[in-house]
């Protein structure tokens, strides 16, 4: 039982929750090392949505309700720590969801689309269709399912820089959800939120019921008006600044 006045009780809530994911055959030993390394960025930024932050989500958004076939990516640590609020927004923009593992097994794939499931989402990709290989990525990633494979615009969530990097190359706009904004990952996606994925995604929710009431002309100019390297820069000064 955590301690309701603990200053990094959200922190250690998120802890818990990747722990339980573990034990539920979601997690990896792995992905728990990744989210310690990220957590080490949040730290440094004080573990709350920085205002760059904010303007990559709005930007993020904006990107899914122009595109016309988006999809969201989820691993593991994704779907255990806010399966509920990715299925939301998958609603919000009408996005397909699709479950892509770089230790994947038919069991834990099946375990995460079930996740899903649960969370209130009707149809799960990637767990039982055909995948398409998507080229100059050698992990089991390279394997997509045909609305990751048809799609424009993707966000990938936790995801590693050569599947992002391929991505790109393939054409599609990558929204990428990563704390370090020095990673490949960082640097090659479209748009880059430096940003915890449970605030990330829970703020993803709140902007998109207000996007979805404009017209299609102010959207574009939400998304057109984002530049990610400067996105990427003002990062990396609050880290530095945190230090």
């Amino acid at each position: 039982m955590l301690p309701k006045k603990h200053p990094r009780k959200k922190s250690l809530e998120i802890r818990h929750k990747l722990v339980k994911g573990l034990k539920e055959g979601l997690v990896t030993q792995a992905g728990l090392i990744a989210h310690g390394r990220g957590e080490a960025f949040d730290y440094l930024l004080g573990e709350m949505t920085k205002p760059d932050a904010k303007k990559a989500e709005e930007a993020a958004v904006a990107l899914m309700l122009l595109a016309e076939k988006p999809v969201i990516s989820v691993n593991g640590n994704a779907a255990a720590l806010c399966a509920k609020d990715l299925v939301k927004l998958a609603l919000l923009t009408d996005s397909s969801l699709e479950v892509n593992l770089f230790y994947r097994s038919k069991e834990r794939e099946g375990k995460i689309a079930k996740e899903l499931k649960k969370a209130g989402a009707t149809r799960v990709y990637g767990a039982a269709g055909k995948p398409k290989r998507l080229q100059g990525i050698s992990s089991a990633r390279r394997m997509i399912d045909r609305p990751l494979w048809e799609s424009d615009a993707v966000l990938v969530p936790l995801e590693d820089g050569d599947r992002t990097e391929a991505l790109v190359a393939a054409g599609k706009k990558v929204i990428a959800i990563d704390l370090n904004p020095l990673s490949r990952t960082a640097r090659k996606a479209t748009i880059t939120i430096v940003d915890n994925i449970t605030r990330a995604i829970a703020n993803m929710n709140l902007i998109a019921k207000k996007l979805s009431k404009l017209e299609k002309n102010r959207l574009k100019t939400i998304a057109d008006s984002f530049n990610n390297k400067t996105n990427l820069k003002s990062a990396e000064r609050l880290i530095r600044k945190g230090l």
